[in-house]
C-alpha cells in the first residue's frame, strides 16, 4: 500500500480519484478461461499433429475425417488452413497457452490494470473474427466441417464473450446502462444464440446429407 493510498484512505488497487486501477475476476471466469483455452489448446495440438502427419504421408486421413461432411483431412489440405503462411492450429497453441496461464493467475488471485483487460478483450475479437471466416471458409468453400476445429469455435466465442461481459460490468468498456445490466444479468444469452445460430447454419447447409 502506497503513502498515499494511506493517506487517503484508499485501497493499494485505487487511485487518488476513487477509481480501480486493477481489476481481478471471480472464480467462474477463471474457470472458465482456464477450461475454454484448455478446449482450444487441446484441438489446436491434435490438428498440428494429424497435419504433421498429413506431411509426411498425403495418404493419411486423420481419426475425425469421419463422412464426406465430416473431413477434416480436407481442411488441413486447403489454402485457408495457413491463412498466415503457417498451419493455423499453430497460432492456436500460443495464444490458447496465454488464455490458460491468465486464467491461472485469475484463479492465484492476479489482478490486471485496465489495459491489459482491453488487451485480452482484443485478443479474443481477433480470435472470434478469424473464427468467423474460418466457419464461412468451411462452409461455403471447402464444404467440409472439421469437429476440432468446430471444439476451437465455440470455446474462443464462449471466451470472447464473458470477457467482454467481464469488462463491460466493471465499465473498462464503455456501454449504457441497459446493456451492461443485460449482459451482467444474463450473461450467457449472447453464446448461446451465437453457437446455436452457427448450428442451424450447419444443419441447413447439408441439410439433405443430415436427412438422408
Amino acid at each position: 500500500m502506497t503513502t498515499a493510498a494511506v493517506d487517503h484512505g484508499l485501497s493499494s488497487d485505487q487511485d487518488e480519484g476513487g477509481r480501480k486501477r486493477t481489476f481481478g475476476a471471480g472464480r467462474g471466469l477463471a474457470l472458465l478461461l482456464v477450461i475454454t483455452g484448455a478446449a482450444g489448446l487441446l484441438a489446436s495440438w491434435v490438428i498440428t499433429i494429424d497435419k504433421f502427419k498429413l506431411l509426411e504421408d498425403p495418404s493419411f486421413t486423420p481419426g475425425c475425417s469421419l463422412n464426406p461432411v465430416v473431413a477434416c483431412g480436407n481442411i488441413m489440405k486447403s489454402e485457408q488452413a495457413s491463412a498466415f503462411g503457417f498451419p493455423n492450429p499453430m497460432l492456436g497453441l500460443v495464444t490458447y497457452g496465454m488464455v490458460i496461464a491468465i486464467g491461472t493467475g485469475l484463479l492465484a488471485g492476479a489482478r490486471y490494470r485496465g489495459w491489459f483487460w482491453l488487451g485480452l478483450n482484443a485478443g479474443t475479437l481477433f480470435g472470434v473474427g478469424f473464427c468467423t471466416w474460418l466457419q464461412y471458409q468451411s462452409l461455403y468453400n471447402i464444404n467440409s466441417l472439421c469437429l476440432w476445429c468446430c471444439l476451437a469455435w465455440v470455446a474462443t466465442i464462449v471466451m470472447f464473450c464473458y470477457v467482454t461481459t467481464h469488462n463491460v460490468k466493471h465499465r473498462i468498456l464503455p456501454a449504457p446502462a441497459w446493456l451492461r445490466n443485460g449482459l451482467t444479468e444474463f450473461p450467457w444469452v449472447l453464446p448461446v444464440m451465437w453457437i446455436g445460430i452457427i448450428g442451424m447454419l450447419i444443419l441447413t447447409r447439408w441439410w439433405d446429407f443430415w436427412t438422408s
